[in-house]
């Protein structure tokens, strides 16, 4: 494809590539497969292997295409058939082995395999009413897991193949540039952003319009822009999941940003544990230039913009922006105080404007669509929606998309599906390891900025985790302030002593040698860990600690004063019992435990010999029957 020299040419390829995708979709078969991280881990490239391999052995045409991750990555890995005229059908949890059969009985025969099947979607660019729904099978408008969703930033993510740009233009891409570049003025664009109300996805949902007209009218040039993709909280895979399925929203948010605050260079801060995300966006770039829509004087509007990428080397302080930006200058990611903000002295002392993956990726639509558009979902403090990544003892893992203002109660049980094997939920962790953990009184709290705050929690940048019955919150809190109190640059003295000093503690209570002084002591550090902290690292990484003990400060106190954790994840502070009334002697735990601590007739109560009990839980996992309690630690029990 020749160099686009203007927005004519632009719209001319927008035509000729929607004709040629869905000229390819009369004429033969399209299989997709997901093949972002989370379907690769689970085995998608040696499922796409056997797909070619079985249509090249039976002479078969068909597509085969790579996209990314549509969301619900507990079903990877996931392949979708869609044959001519009829609707997209996608299997789960596929494997090499059922291969065969899916060619056999889908492709070649049209008959959809129910027990495999998960869904629908409609056949692309086909009117509604010649689309043809396959009986008995629901479309994803009728899955609970993506019923309640609204997809933005994820709109094209398990759509098409990242890896295309004309995929992505013949999906409307790169339009909102061409409506920027030949009919708005850089304040007109920056308008439409304030109008929107679109808050920073990063976590600190400061205005994004607001930010771009502070870079804009700051003095200095060159002018950066720059995209935060340092994604380092623990079961967080929001950006890295944009990036593998969308790459070219981000490069046109970021090109429309550069337009309206007056930038010709940008950088996207990748971290380097993100090959898949790297590679992916380097090739966009490189078909960026390509198409002209990158580099210079882009579509013939006299804008110029190079884009670069910055491989960071894992460190979560370079989340905060000013570490990102001393890391992209070659020194050490550490923090410096503010203000000056970056929008004045940023990188190199220039204005820069820095945003995260998600409110790029956003940018293109709010622009397209108009910023009306946009507020109309959400509240009217936080308009949109938020893409989190629900994680944890939840049935549904996976990606989603929800308007701003969805309960937690809703994300959980409608779209999650609640806790697996009917454990009683108990909390939820937002904001990730410098967020809040929430309990089920909390569970109607609305999800925004706003209301988050208000409950003690964070919006943060997205993770979301879920804990049930069976999770010990002091040991919960002790696994984020392990891992922030590690990732602290050490460059101010709260964060780098206090972290230490709090996660002492913390070990000390959960390993029974805790005292009722250390409660005020760990308040105490938290105080001052907020007040006195260079960054939001410090500021924050007391959060999950203090909201548990907020809100769980019972499970602290049995932890100090009987020695006890409830929850039995502790080793040394509780022991397992057979209950003899509830035990049918079925035999599942004593198979389990790999210890022989367990004895017992078949149909008669079992046993437990706490003298050879190791703890690791076997047993309690996998009674279904109640038969199994946590207990207070027999000290008797426990060998000299």
């Amino acid at each position: 494809m020749p160099e686009l020299k203007n927005v004519a040419d632009l719209a001319r390829l927008h035509a000729t590539t929607q004709q040629a995708r869905e000229a390819r979709r009369t004429a033969c078969p399209t299989i997709y497969v997901g093949t972002g991280t989370c379907g690769l881990a689970a085995g998608a490239g040696e499922v796409a292997q056997a797909i070619r391999q079985e249509l090249s052995a039976r002479q078969i045409e068909a597509e085969v295409l790579g996209v990314g991750c549509i969301g619900m990555c507990v079903k990877e890995p996931l392949v979708d058939i869609q044959l001519p005229g009829r609707p997209r059908v996608t299997y789960a949890n596929v494997k090499p082995d059922m291969i065969p059969r899916l060619i056999e009985e889908h492709l070649m025969n049209g008959q959809i395999i129910p027990k495999w099947a998960m869904g629908q979607l409609p056949a692309d660019g086909a009117p509604p009413e010649t689309q043809v729904g396959e009986p008995g099978l629901p479309s994803y408008a009728e899955l609970p897991f993506y019923r309640k969703q609204v997809r933005i930033a994820l709109k094209n993510c398990g759509m098409i193949n990242p890896e295309s740009i004309d995929e992505y233009i013949a999906a409307d891409g790169y339009q909102a540039l061409g409506k920027a570049l030949s009919g708005m003025s850089p304040d007109e664009v920056v308008d439409e952003m304030k109008e929107s109300g679109l808050r920073g996805r990063g976590g600190a949902g400061f205005l994004t319009g607001i930010k771009w007209e502070f870079c804009r009218r700051a003095r200095g040039t060159p002018k950066y822009v720059i995209c935060n993709a340092d994604e380092g909280d623990p079961g967080a895979f929001m950006d890295r999941s944009v990036l593998e399925g969308d790459p070219h929203s981000v490069i046109e948010g970021m090109t429309i940003a550069a337009y309206a605050i007056g930038a010709q260079e940008g950088y996207i801060y990748c971290r380097a544990e993100y090959p898949l995300a790297i590679a992916r966006l380097k090739k966009a770039i490189a078909q960026a230039h390509v198409h002209g829509l990158l580099g210079e004087n882009i579509l013939g509007s006299g804008f110029s913009f190079e884009l670069h990428i910055k491989e960071g080397a894992g460190a979560f302080v370079c989340g905060e922006e000013t570490a990102l930006i001393a890391s992209i200058e070659g020194k050490r990611g550490e923090p410096r105080p503010r203000p000056p903000f970056p929008a004045v002295s940023g990188l190199w002392g220039k204005p820069s404007n820095v945003n995260n993956v998600k409110s790029y990726g956003m940018t293109p639509q709010i622009i397209l669509n108009g910023a009306d558009w946009f507020s109309r979902i959400g509240t009217s403090g936080s308009p949109g929606t938020a893409v989190f990544a629900l994680t944890g003892k939840i049935k549904n893992t996976g990606l989603i998309e929800v308007p701003m203002g969805i309960t937690l109660r809703e994300i959980i049980y409608d779209v999650g599906g609640g806790t697996p094997r009917n454990k009683h939920f108990k909390a939820v962790q937002t904001g990730g390891p410098l967020g809040g953990c929430l309990p089920a009184s909390a569970l109607d709290t609305p999800v925004d900025f706003d209301s988050l705050t208000e409950a003690d929690a964070t919006m943060g940048s997205g993770g979301m985790i879920v804990v049930d019955q069976d999770t010990c919150m002091v040991e919960f809190a002790k696994y984020f302030l392990t891992f922030a109190s590690a990732e602290s640059c050490g460059k101010c003295v709260p964060c780098r002593i206090g972290g230490q000093r709090m996660l002492e503690t913390l070990t000390c209570i959960s390993e029974g040698r805790g005292t009722p002084e250390d409660l005020d002591g760990i308040e105490y550090i938290s105080r001052n860990m907020k007040e006195g902290s260079l960054c939001a690292l410090g500021q924050l990484t007391p959060g999950p600690v203090m909201s548990s003990l907020r809100f769980f400060r019972q499970e602290y106190e049995a932890h100090i004063q009987d020695e006890f954790c409830p929850a039995g994840v502790c080793k040394g502070l509780f022991s397992y019992e057979i209950i003899e009334a509830n035990c049918p002697g079925c035999g599942l735990c004593l198979k389990a435990c790999p210890d022989g601590a367990i004895s017992g007739e078949k149909k008669k109560p079992h046993v437990i010999d706490h003298l050879k009990c190791i703890q690791c839980g076997e047993c309690y996992r996998v009674c279904n029957l109640g038969a199994i309690e946590v207990i207070p630690l027999k000290k008797k029990e426990i060998p000299a």
